[in-house]
This record gives C-alpha cells, sequence and structure tokens, in this order.
C-alpha cells in the first residue's frame, strides 16, 4: 500500500484549553483537519480543489487515541499520511507529537468519501483523483 506523508505545526491557543490549561480532547480532531489541509495544499489536492472537481469529501469516521495532553503554548506536530485505497474514498492516518519533547500525544484516522455535485455517494474514484494519483506516483 503506497502513503504520502506532510508534517505541520499548530501551536495551542488558548481558545483551545480547559481550565487545567490542557487541550480540550475535541481538539485533536480540529488537529487532525488542520493536518489534512496543509497536506491539500502540499500535494495539490486541497478541499478547493476538490470542489473545483465537481465533488466533496465529507469525513464518515474519525478515530483518535490519546496518550498524552497538550498545554497552552504548546506546539504540536502533526504528521498526515494519506494511504491509498482502490475504493473512492480518503484515508488519513495522523500522529500528533509535542514539538518540545517528541512525545507522542495523539493517533487517528478520519475516512473521507466522494459525493458528486448531486451529492450523490461515487462507487467509482473520480477521474480528477486518479489524476492527481498518477501525478504524486500512488499509482
Amino acid at each position: 500500500m503506497k502513503t504520502i506523508s506532510h508534517i505541520s505545526e499548530v501551536v495551542v491557543r488558548f481558545s483551545e484549553v480547559d481550565s487545567l490549561l490542557i487541550v480540550w480532547h475535541g481538539h485533536y480532531v480540529r488537529y487532525f483537519e488542520d493536518a489534512r489541509e496543509a497536506f491539500g495544499l502540499a500535494y495539490g489536492i486541497h478541499y478547493l480543489d476538490v470542489h473545483r472537481a465537481g465533488y466533496s469529501t465529507p469525513i464518515v469516521k474519525v478515530h483518535c487515541d490519546y496518550k498524552r495532553s497538550l498545554k497552552y503554548g504548546d506546539t504540536a506536530v502533526i504528521e498526515a499520511t494519506y494511504f491509498d485505497s482502490d475504493a473512492a474514498k480518503l484515508i488519513f492516518n495522523f500522529v500528533i507529537r509535542n514539538k518540545s519533547n517528541n512525545e507522542i500525544i495523539a493517533t487517528g484516522e478520519t475516512v473521507q468519501v466522494f459525493l458528486d455535485s448531486n451529492k450523490e455517494l461515487c462507487l467509482l474514484i473520480p477521474p480528477f483523483f486518479t489524476d492527481w494519483k498518477k501525478k504524486n506516483g500512488i499509482q
């Protein structure tokens, strides 16, 4: 199975922590989103690219395993890895680390499917995505 990865960073903002100054658990899913968006910008498969091609890619699965906590002011280093699939979907695995000590904070996965412009589920990989995979040496 072929993969490609991208690493991005997020500094934990005050609005993301609770009264104990640790990141509220729901924000780790937001960090996954930040990493997917950075991956898309880096590899030419940004959400607006998908939209211009006439498709959308809603999330159908999110999984997050929490290992440790980030706190206000920490820098999260998020590695987003795309895993190729023969199905019409996007599978990403994530590893979030604390930049200061490289400890794994959380790991996770998201799965997105393709919907066409009529919001119908695509059973076949859209042609623009096949082209993207070829361009990036995945297929």
